[in-house]
């Protein structure tokens, strides 16, 4: 019986709680859908290659549908020039016999693109002499043989009007017909590889590290200060500090420097431990990195406290997890949105993670400097301080004096 009043008793405390039962069963479906969506889009993005002196046969057999290629008249400057043009690679061709190709990196499936594209185009080069060779040398038996048959029976009837030892002494002929082709010597070419970012042992680790160490920044930041300050709330804590004549902005920017000085302790420490610990190589700024996941980490800590104020105990607060949090780490840039339907696009400019996962990448994978993602830290900010704002909306409702 105590078993069967325990179970009643759960039964009852859910059914009193619509809104946990329905993120029990619809937010994995919700997740479900959403992954679908991401994931099984066919759309093709076209990458781009620039190249300086590139044999115009071996262009002609690497440009695709896909591939597409720009020619440059500079062979200097080359990492700039990949970061103006957003090319995928650079092919340089000054000695007309190595290919020197430089890789951008920061997707493993485009390297891997330009790579094999690139010898499987000088193979078919190579293919292309050796058959023009055979035909050659097919031309040239052929005209062999038909000169030995005609000299042959030249040679017969010659012998037929000549005494027998005379016809003894007769040679073979030695004339050679004249080769009307030219034989190609097939050029081996050397290609040397050289990688902006993580080298040419990278894995996907090294691909989605940039977007992983924003998401883990924010995740952990907004979980915390949530939680935290709705321990607060349960422990009558606010409410005591509200009936004092303090503001409620000056709670909110309490809690926010207060909680603020941890997370940019956290934050460093991951982006630290990032690169000291793991050996990931960053091409761009370090301290630009950890500004940007500084930026990341306060509008991580104003959503978290926005968040818990519509959560009762830590369970509601968890559950706003899947869908505040999880759909943000699908366009952080850990998916490439330009492959993404235009809609998922449009929804992805609405998503903080979006703007910090594109800097990072950006940042650590291609060298940007301020001055070309200063308008993604910029928005970034702007979601913060429009969160602090509902925050401070948000705490009038908790105010009973």
């Amino acid at each position: 019986m105590r078993l069967i009043a325990l179970i009643k008793r759960v039964l009852t405390q859910m059914r009193r709680s619509p809104r946990t039962i329905g993120l029990m069963f619809i937010a994995p479906l919700f997740i479900l859908s959403l992954m679908y969506v991401l994931l099984a889009n066919n759309n093709t993005v076209n990458s781009y290659v620039g190249t300086y002196n590139l044999n115009h046969q071996i262009a002609e057999n690497l440009e695709t549908k896909h591939l597409k290629l720009s020619s440059t008249n500079s062979d200097r400057h080359i990492q700039k020039q990949m970061k103006d043009h957003n090319w995928i690679a650079f092919i340089d061709m000054s000695d007309r016999k190595n290919v020197e190709v430089t890789y951008q990196n920061s997707d493993l499936g485009k390297t891997q693109l330009v790579k094999n594209g690139l010898k499987a185009s000088i193979m078919k080069l190579k293919s292309k002499d050796l058959v023009s060779n055979l035909k050659v040398s097919g031309q040239a038996l052929k005209a062999q043989k038909q000169a030995i048959l005609t000299q042959q029976k030249a040679l017969k009837e010659l012998a037929a009007h000549l005494p027998a030892p005379a016809r003894a002494k007769m040679s073979k002929p030695t004339n050679k017909p004249k080769v009307t082709g030219k034989i190609v010597t097939p050029t081996d070419y050397k290609i040397t590889s050289h990688y902006i970012y993580a080298g040419a042992n990278a894995t996907f680790f090294d691909q989605a590290l940039p977007a992983l160490v924003t998401f883990f920044v924010f995740f952990f930041v907004f979980l915390i200060s949530g939680i935290s300050l709705l321990s607060e709330r349960t422990s009558g804590t606010l409410s005591r500090l509200l009936a004092t004549p303090i503001r409620r902005s000056e709670i909110i920017f309490g809690y926010i420097i207060g909680y603020g000085i941890f997370a940019i302790i956290q934050t460093l420490l991951i982006v630290c431990f990032t690169v000291f610990v793991l050996n990931v190589h960053i091409v761009g700024n370090f301290w630009l990195v950890f500004l940007t996941n500084v930026l990341v980490a306060f509008v991580a800590l104003t959503m978290g406290i926005f968040a818990s104020t519509f959560a009762q105990n830590e369970f509601q607060m968890m559950q706003f997890i899947p869908l505040l949090v999880i759909p943000q780490v699908f366009f952080s840039g850990i998916i490439p949105l330009a492959g993404m339907a235009q809609w998922l696009q449009w929804i992805a400019h609405i998503m903080p993670m979006y703007y910090a996962g594109n800097t990072m990448i950006n940042v650590i994978t291609k060298g940007y400097l301020l001055s070309d993602v200063w308008l993604n830290l910029v928005i970034l900010a702007a979601f913060g301080i429009l969160f602090t704002l509902l925050n401070i909306l948000g705490m009038r409702r908790f105010r009973q004096v």
